[in-house]
């Protein structure tokens, strides 16, 4: 423990503040002490002699916890507050997070929690602080935003790293959700052609018609509602890059249309006579066996070998092994609960449940997990009773209501009662809307149709001591 850390502790009750310098005195800090909300301003406010950390009472004189976290908002860096509230002063404890605190202690506390908050705090200070010195030491580099150790990832590093800096066409394949189109990215961003534009097109999307002239363009009074020239997707991209994702997905008439671009360079748009010349590479994505559709007619053997230069096959997350805890750091710190608040943690059973679970939705998946544990644990330390896994492709074969079966299974194994698993699911169902609205609680309560305070209590955690948690 690092004895050089200052605690602030601020009370008008002197024997509170006497109980907490004893204990944290003993525990290795430097200690000192206010009795008012402008002692407590006037210490943050010096900066050469500014505490690590503030433990403050919400209901202290002159002025009190609220206001004067209110107030250290406008420091430029401000140290970390954990307020003390009275029992039964829940609406002043969430007020304080909203305000900025880290966390609440409850009076009367037990001296196991004071200690464990302020330890907690501590890591995620060292954390962020460490994640802060990093990126003003590196520069930005979209490579990292590809994150992995694995031998099957370190693979696709090496590859991406060969063929980035060249005009090869480039065939992405693997699962749904393992990030193929940002290996798109990476090569774009990484090659000669990085000025120009990454055109996205997702095949699967459109039927042939429209996504031929998604993919060429049309002219004027091609068809009905061809009231102009348009350009497509191909001369948008000249220059750059265009990406062409579920290519396993489009007929064999387009398939043929398209094998004269990548041979040609060149086509005429929906309606014209006119050829235009492009100068673009191509990457394709797909997350279908295209040796397989070939050998049954479903993709054409010539667009296959054209498509097929260079292959990297991006591997499902199940085999990826401690990337698990990798990605799952990195979308903690990706995905905060709030502006400036520190990642959330993860307990060691909430991380074991994640690297046993097989991700059938691979990274997406993940990302989408972690983003939902955040909100649900209100960025504190997500436990198992936090995440939503969704069942294996083995266990529920995608339908609905099996899935449904799975999640009452799983209630009923914990040992939820009804009253707590409709509260579960409430608080599941809000937490979704929250993150639909980008993070606005107002919006998210007027889509459910219910006002503010009733969004806000059903996202409140769980009382302790629910059976089965």
């Amino acid at each position: 423990m690092d004895k050089k850390r200052t605690i602030l502790v601020a009370d008008d009750d002197q024997s509170i503040r006497a109980m907490l310098r004893d204990l944290l005195t003993g525990e290795g800090w430097e200690v000192r002490e206010a009795k008012t909300g402008t002692e407590v301003l006037r210490a943050v406010a010096d900066e050469d002699n500014q505490p690590d950390l503030v433990i403050m009472d919400v209901r202290m004189p002159q002025p009190d916890g609220l206001e004067v976290l209110r107030r250290m908002s406008d420091l430029d860096n401000p140290p970390g507050v954990i307020v003390m509230t009275g029992f039964g002063t829940s609406q002043i404890a969430i007020e304080a997070m909203k305000s900025g605190a880290y966390d609440y202690l409850t009076k009367p506390f037990a001296i196991d929690d004071v200690l464990l908050t302020i330890q907690r705090y501590f890591e995620h200070s060292d954390l962020v602080n460490e994640v802060k010195l990093q990126r003003k030491q590196s520069k930005t580099d979209p490579s990292e935003r590809i994150v992995g150790r694995s031998p099957a990832m370190l693979q696709v590093f090496k590859t991406v790293g060969k063929v980035a800096d060249s005009d090869w066409t480039v065939l992405v394949t693997g699962e749904t959700g393992t990030g193929k189109e940002l290996v798109a990215e990476v090569i774009h961003e990484n090659s000669s052609r990085r000025r120009g534009p990454l055109v996205k097109v997702n095949c699967a999307a459109l039927p042939e018609t429209l996504l031929e002239s998604e993919l060429f363009g049309h002219e004027k009074g091609s068809f009905t509602s061809a009231v102009a020239q348009r350009k497509g997707r191909f001369e948008l991209a000249h220059g750059g890059t265009i990406f062409l994702d579920e290519i396993g997905e489009i007929t064999l008439g387009m398939q043929k249309k398209l094998l004269r671009v990548l041979q040609e360079k060149e086509f005429e748009r929906v309606g014209g006579t006119e050829t235009v010349k492009v100068n673009v590479r191509v990457i394709a994505a797909t997350n279908k066996d295209l040796s397989r559709e070939v050998a049954e007619g479903r993709f054409r053997e010539d667009l296959y070998y054209r498509l097929n230069v260079i292959t990297i096959d991006m591997p499902p997350l199940r085999e990826r092994g401690d990337d698990i805890i990798l990605l799952t750091e990195h979308f903690l710190d990706k995905h905060r609960f709030s502006p400036g608040a520190p990642p959330a943690r993860i307990s060691e059973e909430a991380m074991a449940r994640l690297v046993a679970h097989d991700w059938p939705g691979n990274v997406r998946e993940l990302e989408h997990t972690i983003q939902r544990a955040v909100v649900l644990s209100r960025g504190k330390v997500i436990t198992p009773e936090h995440l939503v896994l969704t069942p294996s492709i083995d266990e529920a074969a995608g339908r609905p209501e099996e899935r449904r079966l799975s999640e009452a299974t799983e209630a009923l194994a914990r040992g939820l009662t009804f009253a707590e698993a409709v509260a579960e699911f409430e608080r599941e169902l809000v937490a979704e809307a929250v993150r639909r609205a980008n993070g606005d609680e107002a919006a998210a309560a007027a889509a459910l149709g219910i006002d503010l305070a009733t969004l806000r209590a059903r996202l409140a955690p769980a009382p302790a001591g629910a059976s089965g948690r």
